[in-house]
């Protein structure tokens, strides 16, 4: 049970955005205006199911037109409300400034147990729902873009996807009006791992500065380094697959909503997922200590701790015993702000929500604009750039024949520089070079300033900043 004086998501948020803006020379009442949630809409719907009308709540909330459309993901559970949201949309406010996505910040949320329901029940809902907010301007490729959350995904997209366009049936823009669909209704290869993806390039950004990982007592490589995962959904999952299959990383600690599984050893990520989808649950899986309260967990020794599910689990009930000297927050908000100070006194490093799992916001803007081309990147230079390839290799290999045994390539260099980028390999390489900027903007601030001692404030300073100069060229 977490203590009473314990702030709320909302407050939490708007804590930490006052803690910057206090650092900050902002003209009079522009503090205000970025910090406070435009609008939010609230819709109450019914739709007939099993012979009966259901009623349904949902919200979609917009925090900052300081650009154009307002980018934010669309959440299933029954603990979404109105406060939630707001903050949701403040925190990709801030997340798409940071990340020099050109959009500001939405969300938006249904009250619902997506499990409760069989998948055609879940399309009428969905598709009521997106036909609300549409009507209403809060689904458009040049206004409002939803995207997956917690509880939604690829096949909630398209159908949302395929409501607008019935809706606007010569939008020939239609496609846009939502990212993270299915490759073959407009989606883009590596978007159902961006989050995840992200939260690996955002491990190794930070591993390159010795500086940074002496701050959290840490060295070496991610190789070796020991990783406990709270929630292994989709962002938890990709994150814990890539770190330990690419990066050598050794998962010691996996929490799921019915208890933890720990091994000292490393836990297979893969088998634990493939239980987990079986079994509905981590409870029975074999090759680990099974513990019954998985939120334990969170106070074990060990070098990186991924909190990848709910806001708010590190909180001021075990804020102190938390040991992990580096936190990279998957989710939002899962420090609430009363534990950040406590974490902070301690001399943990705290990679802030807002940057670490902005991965999915950056890999559905690549999305939003191929929707808008029309073309799929790569397309177009993809076999122009093998051609030029080739005559290097040609080349290389007359040397080759006449150098005889003096000289040779090295195997395999023939095949992996002849292939092209296709739409993953570019969708990776502009996630990796927008995770490598923005968290080079947030370490330039931290360590170039007296007054910013850890990354969440350097990140709301680059973040506010940037809004405040695109409110500045507006006029205001």
């Amino acid at each position: 049970m977490t203590s009473r004086t314990e702030p709320s998501f909302r407050e939490s948020v708007d804590l930490m955005f006052n803690r910057a803006v206090k650092l900050m020379d902002l003209p009079p009442g522009l503090e205000e205006k970025i910090r406070v949630c435009n609008a939010t809409y609230t819709v109450r719907f019914g739709v007939r199911l099993r012979g009966a009308m259901h009623t349904f709540t949902g919200y979609r909330s917009v925090h900052s037109e300081h650009m154009e459309p307002v980018k934010g993901g669309i959440r299933y559970a029954t603990g979404v409300n109105q406060d939630e949201v707001e903050a949701l949309a403040a925190l990709m406010t801030y997340k798409c400034a940071l990340v020099e996505a050109p959009f500001g910040g939405s969300k938006g949320g249904l009250c619902i147990d997506p499990r409760e329901y069989e998948e055609h029940e879940l399309e009428l809902i969905t598709r009521r729902f997106a036909y609300e907010l549409a009507k209403r301007d809060l689904i458009n490729p040049s206004q409002n873009v939803p995207a997956p959350d917690m509880g939604t995904g690829e096949r909630e997209m398209a159908w949302i996807a395929d409501q607008y366009a019935r809706m606007n049936t010569t939008d020939i823009n239609a496609k846009a009006c939502v990212t993270g669909k299915p490759l073959n209704a407009g989606g883009i290869s590596g978007r159902v791992e961006a989050t995840g993806r992200g939260v690996q390039y955002a491990l190794r950004e930070f591993f390159r500065y010795e500086e940074d990982k002496a701050a959290a007592g840490l060295s070496g490589t991610l190789d070796g380094k020991r990783i406990i995962v709270q929630g292994l959904g989709n962002v938890g999952y990709h994150a814990a697959k890539f770190l330990a299959e690419e990066d050598g990383s050794r998962i010691t600690g996996i929490i799921e909503r019915d208890g933890g599984l720990f091994n000292a050893d490393g836990l297979d990520v893969e088998a634990v997922r493939n239980w987990i989808v079986k079994n509905g649950g981590v409870t029975g899986y074999p090759d680990a200590q099974y513990l019954e309260d998985g939120s334990k967990l969170l106070e074990e020794d060990c070098d990186i701790l991924i909190p990848a599910a709910l806001e708010g689990v590190i909180n001021l009930s075990n804020a102190e015993r938390v040991k992990a000297p580096l936190i990279i927050e998957a989710a939002n908000g899962p420090v609430t702000a009363g534990a950040d100070d406590i974490l902070r006194k301690k001399g943990c490093v705290i990679i802030p929500d807002m940057y670490a799992n902005a991965g999915g916001v950056t890999v559905s803007y690549f999305e939003w604009v191929k929707n808008l081309s029309h073309i799929r990147f790569g397309r177009m230079q993809r076999r122009q750039e093998e051609a030029r390839h080739q005559l290097v290799i040609d080349e290389l290999q007359r040397l080759d024949d006449v150098m005889g045994d003096t000289w040779s390539m090295s195997p395999n260099f023939k095949d992996k520089y002849l292939k092209g980028a296709g739409e993953l390999e570019l969708v990776r390489s502009g996630l990796d070079d927008t995770m490598r900027v923005a968290y080079q903007s947030m370490r330039e601030v931290w360590h170039s300033r007296d007054d910013v001692t850890d990354l969440r404030t350097a990140a709301y300073l680059v973040s506010i900043d940037k809004v405040a100069k695109s409110y500045h060229a507006k006029g205001l």
